[in-house]
């Protein structure tokens, strides 16, 4: 489960010289949270709020947040509108495309005077009969619903016929609540299956999943031929997952997430690169290997009349001397630059060093 930490807050208060206390606007999408919290307690003069395309369940923890005008929490999982009261300021509320079938729940919005935009599209409760007139009707300080202007004849004729709307309105709501319970009931039942299944398949030794744990022989050929080539089961399973039909819940939301989390986390640990092997400057039989880490440029010049060799080797602008380290052998010249290696081996009186 992904939190909102207070370095995930001050990451998006860049405008705001990382200030949270005084933040007016915090733009927390796209970040995989499952719960709203801390903010009402840390950004407490926030007046614009991002939190859509996560996966949080509930409305919660917002109340301290007095000058919030605009709240965007569209593409999460919520089932109820609720706990906005302390919102006084709350101008636009966005819960596009959520899992809202509690549609009387709109009536907690009644105290929030100041709502003039609301946005449900998306959403079950948008698909009962009489839906815009009951929204209408039970908030009149709303000027806009779903994008589209609340006219005042609108109004009037939301007024009128409301006690058969609402009775209608409670009917397909109580069906659909009952729908839900069937569906967790179900979502329930199929996590604790695969639940079981997962703990009665042993792990083979290569740390894929076997019937037979006999069959996963360490370092043999069957092994290596299953590491390399993708299980048919394993892609025939994959396949099934993504195109048998289900139904489209919060469950179902999260179960697609949690899916593709572990197929990411699998693919990371599996490009994950082996540290590299330190290099060999010397091999056993002695010989000296030629080796430019830091791809330096230089040169070797004999000198004739002295019998000598000046190495000339270009280095960093500015770079202080206590970064560089010679080391001379009469078989080989090694300099260390900031901690990579050049060296090369002296054949004779000529220094050959090969990048």
């Amino acid at each position: 489960m992904v939190h909102i930490t207070e370095d995930m807050v001050r990451r998006r208060a860049e405008h705001n010289e990382c200030q949270i206390s005084s933040l007016e606007e915090v733009s927390l999408h796209q970040q995989d949270i499952e719960r709203i919290e801390h903010i009402g307690r840390w950004c407490q003069d926030l007046r614009i709020l991002y939190l859509q395309n996560n996966l949080i369940p509930r409305i919660e923890n917002l109340g301290r947040l007095k000058k919030l005008q605009y709240l965007n929490l569209a593409l999460n999982n919520i089932e109820v509108i609720e706990n906005l009261e302390g919102c006084e300021s709350l101008q636009k509320l966005d819960l596009t495309v959520n899992f809202v079938g509690r549609l009387s729940s709109v009536e907690s919005l009644q105290s929030n005077i100041h709502l003039r935009e609301l946005f449900l599209v998306g959403n079950p409760c948008t698909e009962f009969k009489g839906y815009r007139q009951y929204v209408v009707s039970s908030l009149p300080q709303l000027k806009f619903l779903d994008g589209t202007e609340v006219s005042r004849s609108e109004r009037i004729r939301a007024s009128q016929g409301l006690d058969e709307v609402r009775r209608s309105v409670w009917e397909q709501e109580r069906e659909y609540l009952e729908r839900r319970a069937r569906e967790k009931e179900e979502a329930q039942r199929k996590a604790a299956g695969e639940e079981r299944g997962n703990k009665e398949r042993k792990p083979g030794s290569d740390g894929r999943w076997y019937t037979d744990i006999n069959n996963a022989v360490p370092g043999s050929e069957e092994n290596k031929e299953n590491v390399m080539n993708p299980d048919p089961d394993e892609e025939q399973q994959e396949r099934e997952f993504w195109h048998t039909p289900c139904s489209f819940t919060p469950e179902s939301r999260l179960e697609a997430h949690r899916h593709l989390e572990e197929k990411k986390t699998a693919k990371e640990k599996e490009n994950e690169k082996k540290p590299k092997a330190p290099r060999t400057l010397i091999t056993a039989d002695g010989r000296v290997m030629n080796v430019n880490e830091p791809k330096l440029d230089f040169s070797l010049t004999e000198g004739e009349e002295n019998n000598t060799v000046v190495l000339d080797l270009a280095v960093y602008r500015h770079m202080d001397t206590s970064l560089i380290d010679v080391d001379v052998q009469p078989s080989y010249v090694r300099v260390l630059v900031k901690g990579k290696v050049r060296c090369g081996g002296l054949k004779r009186t000529v220094t050959n060093l090969l990048g």
